[in-house]
C-alpha cells in the first residue's frame, strides 16, 4: 500500500521547521544566500556624549569593507567569497557623521561617533 501526504500527520510540521530554519539561515533552499546569512548583528551603545556601535562580520578582511554615515543611520556593505553583507543600522540618536572613529579587529567593527548637539532650547514666555 503506498502512503500519500495525507498519511504523514507530521508532514506540514517538519516542512515549516525546514522554512523557519533556512528563512533564519538568510534564503530560502535553493537560493543563493542559502545558508548565509545575509544580516549583521549590530549593537548600539548611546552615552551622553557619543554612540558607539559594534558589529559582527565573520569572514570579511578591512580591505572589503566600506562603512557610511549620514548622521542618522549607519550603511555597513561588504561582500568576500563566502558572505556578503549590506545593512543600514538606525543610529539611537544624531550624531556628527564628520566625527566618526572606526577599528576592524578580528572580524569586529566598532565605530565611534560624538552625538550632535544641533537642537537649540527655546525659551517660553
Amino acid at each position: 500500500m503506498d502512503r500519500d501526504d495525507r498519511d504523514d500527520p507530521f508532514g506540514d510540521f517538519f516542512e515549516e521547521i525546514e522554512r523557519m530554519m533556512n528563512e533564519m539561515a538568510g534564503g530560502a533552499a535553493g537560493t543563493e544566500n542559502a545558508g548565509f546569512g545575509s544580516e549583521t548583528h549590530v549593537d548600539a551603545y548611546a552615552t551622553e556624549d557619543t554612540v558607539r556601535l559594534v558589529a559582527d562580520l565573520p569572514a570579511v578582511s578591512k580591505d572589503e569593507l566600506s562603512v557610511q554615515c549620514d548622521g542618522e543611520a549607519l550603511t555597513i556593505s561588504a561582500a568576500s567569497d563566502r558572505r556578503e553583507y549590506d545593512e543600514t543600522v538606525q543610529l539611537p540618536t544624531t550624531v556628527d557623521e564628520h566625527s566618526g572613529d572606526a577599528t576592524f579587529n578580528n572580524g569586529v567593527l566598532e565605530v565611534e561617533f560624538d552625538r550632535d548637539d544641533d537642537s537649540a532650547s527655546i525659551d517660553v514666555v
